[in-house]
């Protein structure tokens, strides 16, 4: 079989946010079901070294990788849609790219030379990008760049990508994604900001290879002439690309427009497989869902930027364990911080059918959570604590059930009398010198599951790995004293004996786990956890009713 590497670049054009990581995690998805090996890279303009040190209220979720890379979300979505491992060369960041190079020129790799931004940074950009394919024996690599297309910044990993072109002319294409505007007074769709999108991108020296429009319809056959003129393309590489039910309606919508033929047509390939079966199923089932189930989400991290950005996988997760249960999810955001105001909200948990506490980091809110999760332990609400949630469910317990006033976390108040949670070892040194970026606990480590226990239900495995990302443990000092009052210790890490899973006993599902299990969880196959949480949740909801 001939060997095959081709390079696909996503960028935007218009505005940001309207989809370039789905779309990008739609094409691989598209071209596996085509029969071909697939990886997806997200590069970031910004010059940090990664996504860990940026607030999720500005920058949406950080998604850990399986090797511990804090990332933007998109490599979620690259995960869930494709199914791949992502990586630290599936993440590349200005702040990488600048780092690498004044490395390199203080250890003289460069001969002597001078380094100049160009052709050196584009240089090792290019090398990043031909690592991560050669790594993951990839043919097809997809490449979303952040941003859009005007953007002073994204000019560098252009003249990256514009440079990789020239030198493999056959082998790297160029996806534009870019809005239609529809004005509330006209009620047509607009084409001039695609017009001046292409344009900006012609003068970065790259001509686009297929345009996707973005809209909240199907673009009409008049914008899509108008696009074929401007940028000369053949009118079946101009794609409507209109909002649809679910994200994951998205591949099977290009396929109702011949995508996948029509990449494969202009990267010179053949289909070697045709296979969306599953996930067209999968589309079907979700659309055709009646009954729902209410989950609340009882968080802090609300009043910025949206919810669906800074809780992306949590989301996901519900949305997947709800489909598996054959419910349509429906989430409403709680504010823990109005039960720290008015005890007597608490209440509105009746209106749910389980909550969820999420992770976070800082003291803000969290009073607010330990009264949640009172009440949902007292109230037998089904109750799925990740990280944060986890060791807010572990101080409720410490003070109301096993009676230690004041039990608290160091990080929320570092005077606790009883600290049921405290700093890993080695995490102060860390925090002591300010060295924050990259040293938390990170990555994917494993888990041995307790027989008998909800989660040995839900995994139907005695041995697990998930992907954590905390600074502070369950202290293992209080683990006999809350044991004898009844909390059960589900899951603990075998090499240092950390605690990883809790459960609350005589309860119908309350589980407080250490990790991320949000970030394995797939559309196809939902993660165990929130999978037998929603179903905990349905038989609530029918017991209430």
């Amino acid at each position: 079989m001939e060997k095959v590497n081709k390079f696909i670049f996503v960028v935007g054009g218009v505005m940001s946010s309207v989809g370039k990581g789905v779309t990008s995690a739609s094409i691989g998805k598209i071209l596996q079901s085509k029969g071909y090996r697939v990886t997806n890279i997200k590069c970031d303009m910004y010059v940090n070294i990664d996504a860990g040190t940026i607030r999720p209220a500005e920058h949406g979720e950080v998604f850990v990788g399986e090797d511990g890379i804090e990332a933007d979300q998109d490599l979620g979505n690259y995960e869930r849609f494709t199914n791949q491992i992502c990586v630290k060369d599936n993440y590349i960041t200005t702040g990488q790219i600048y780092q690498e190079v004044i490395r390199r020129e203080r250890n003289l790799e460069y001969e002597g030379e001078d380094v100049e931004v160009v052709p050196d940074v584009p240089k090792e950009i290019i090398r990043r990008i031909d690592a991560c394919q050669n790594k993951n024996g990839s043919e097809i690599t997809i490449v979303e760049f952040g941003g859009t297309v005007g953007e002073y910044q994204l000019l560098l990993f252009l003249e990256a990508a514009r440079m990789m072109k020239s030198m493999r002319p056959n082998d790297v294409f160029f996806i534009l994604v870019s809005y239609l505007p529809t004005p509330g007074l006209l009620g047509e769709q607009k084409s001039k900001p695609t017009q001046y999108a292409i344009r900006t991108l012609n003068s970065a020296g790259i001509m686009p290879d297929f345009i996707l429009c973005r809209a909240e319809k199907p673009a009409t056959d008049a914008i899509k002439n108008t696009i074929s003129m401007v940028c000369s393309l053949p009118i079946e590489r101009v794609i409507s690309a209109p909002d649809v039910h679910s994200i994951y309606d998205v591949p099977v919508n290009f396929e109702r427009e011949n995508f996948g033929e029509v990449m494969l047509k202009a990267l010179g390939l053949e289909a070697r497989a045709r296979d969306m079966r599953e996930w067209t199923a999968l589309s079907d089932k979700v659309s055709s869902l009646k009954e729902n189930v209410k989950i609340g989400i009882v968080g802090k991290y609300f009043n910025f930027k949206s919810c669906k950005d800074t809780y992306i996988s949590v989301i996901e997760a519900i949305n997947h364990a709800s489909w598996f249960n054959g419910r349509n999810p429906s989430m409403v955001w709680l504010d823990s911080e109005k039960y720290e105001e008015d005890p007597g909200k608490l209440k509105e948990l009746d209106d749910v059918d389980g909550i969820i506490v999420p992770g976070g980091f800082g003291k803000r809110g969290t009073e607010g959570m330990v009264l949640a999760a009172e009440y949902a332990r007292k109230n037998k609400i089904p109750y799925l604590g990740l990280c944060l949630g986890m060791q807010v469910m572990s101080i409720e317990f410490a003070r109301n059930v096993c009676g230690l006033k004041g039990a608290n976390s160091e990080e929320l108040e570092p005077n606790t009398p009883h600290p049921v949670i405290h700093m890993m070892k080695g995490q102060k040194k860390n925090l002591e010198e300010h060295n924050y970026g990259a040293t938390m606990r990170l990555g994917s480590y494993p888990c041995v599951i307790k027989d008998g226990t909800k989660s040995a239900i839900a995994y139907a495995t005695k041995n697990v790995t998930e992907r954590h990302r905390h600074r502070y443990e369950f202290n293992n000092g209080f683990r006999v004293l809350m044991e004898e009052k009844g909390l059960v210790f589900a899951g603990t890490n075998p090499e240092t004996g950390l605690v990883e899973i809790i459960e609350a006993d005589n309860h119908p599902f309350m589980v407080g786990v250490q990790f991320h299990p949000e970030f394995k969880s797939r559309p196809l196959t939902p993660h165990p956890l929130f999978r037998d949480f929603v179903k905990a949740c349905a038989a609530n909801q029918t017991g209430r009713v």
